[in-house]
């Protein structure tokens, strides 16, 4: 069946679920897991007034900052809980990049032939304003997605 799952978390509760999902699914049928978390681009629409150009090179150190201590913690917490269920797993931070794009490239580049990620299950004016990952990634991957709600 499935030889190698890559399983997308942002840390938020629900991202959680499609987690713990991936990792019962992974130990049932013996698959490799590989998490993958995103750190989309610093907001250039932040950058507003006169000395944006000053201001923005320290938000954005700090942004960089943050987002891989967070990134770090959110893989964290995930290889603690494939430990605990006895998997080995790769942890992956992609930097700089939608979220989407960066499952469907990693996807590919490490061999993986199920993503595992939740979803809120937005519809209608909610998905639009809001945008939905997992909606763009069952749009263009070549393989099966698991979408956990």
């Amino acid at each position: 069946m499935y030889k190698h799952l890559l399983i997308a978390t942002d840390g938020s509760d629900l991202a959680g679920k499609g987690v713990a999902q991936g990792l019962t699914l992974a130990k049932g049928i013996g698959a490799a897991v590989t998490f993958v978390t995103v750190s989309e681009q610093f907001p250039i629409f932040a950058w507003g007034g006169a000395m944006a150009g000053y201001a923005a090179g320290d938000e954005l150190v700090t942004y960089q900052e943050e987002a891989r201590r967070y990134g770090k913690e959110v893989l964290d917490k995930c290889k603690a809980s494939a430990d605990a269920a006895g998997l080995s797993a790769t942890l992956v931070h992609v930097e700089d990049k939608r979220p989407a794009e960066a499952i469907l490239e990693l996807s590919r580049a490490q061999g993986c032939d199920l993503i595992v990620m939740a979803s809120h299950g937005r519809r209608g004016l909610g998905r639009l304003l809001l945008g939905s990952q997992t909606a763009e990634v069952l749009s263009y991957t070549e393989i099966p997605v698991l979408v956990v709600r």
